[in-house]
């Protein structure tokens, strides 16, 4: 019932499976964060209007739109398949001609999760599991390059977090969990159905 509330109240279109599988086995399949995780994350952790939060592996762009519409932060949705991109991008037309917001604080960029530039702007970065933990060292390592630049608090936001991201962070990294919100009833009979949010 939320998935289809939330994407007509933002004109867009985010339930819709991904066809197939990426041929590498470091990437996984599309799936979105639900509504209803999405709306207990946000009852706890508070974003900002000056806040630029980054999805990898974007999908569709469902996290991107959501955080825009009630947060007004930007959002960067990075993506590395084609045909999901081009979905997120005819989102983002719906999305901006039904809510007259200013286009610039949506972006999408169809790349590799790991040739994202980090941007000096960058400081929420958000995982639903996109790949591996090869990709996902690589990312969280330039994420921390652009930190030794350019000083900043960053978050790192997991979703059905991993077990070997949780291990990296918090072992090979300076970053503290300094929450975790549980999706409620469901986290009952799966304990990854939570988020977890580390702070630099």
């Amino acid at each position: 019932m939320k998935e289809h509330y939330y994407d007509k109240l933002l004109n867009i279109k985010t339930r819709a499976e991904q066809q197939g599988f990426h041929q590498s086995l470091h990437y996984h399949r599309y799936e979105p964060t639900p509504y209803s995780g999405l709306e207990e994350l946000f009852k706890t952790y508070e974003l900002k209007p000056g806040d630029r939060v980054v999805d990898f592996g974007c999908g569709r762009g469902r996290l991107n739109f959501y955080i825009h519409y009630f947060f007004h932060a930007s959002v960067v949705g990075v993506e590395m398949d084609e045909g999901l991109f081009q979905a997120a991008l005819a989102n983002r037309e719906s999305y901006i001609r039904k809510t007259k917001n200013r286009s610039d604080k949506v972006e999408f960029r169809c790349c590799l999760a790991e040739e994202y530039p980090v941007a000096p702007r960058d400081n929420r970065f958000y995982f639903f599991n996109p790949f591996s933990i090869q990709v996902f060292q690589k990312v969280i390592n330039n994420i921390l390059v652009s930190l030794e630049e350019y000083p900043r608090e960053l978050d790192v936001i997991l979703y059905y977090p991993s077990e070997d991201y949780i291990y990296f962070l918090e072992n090979r990294t300076a970053f503290d969990l300094i929450e975790e919100v549980k999706v409620p009833f469901v986290y009952r009979h799966n304990p990854n159905e939570r988020f977890l949010i580390y702070r630099l």
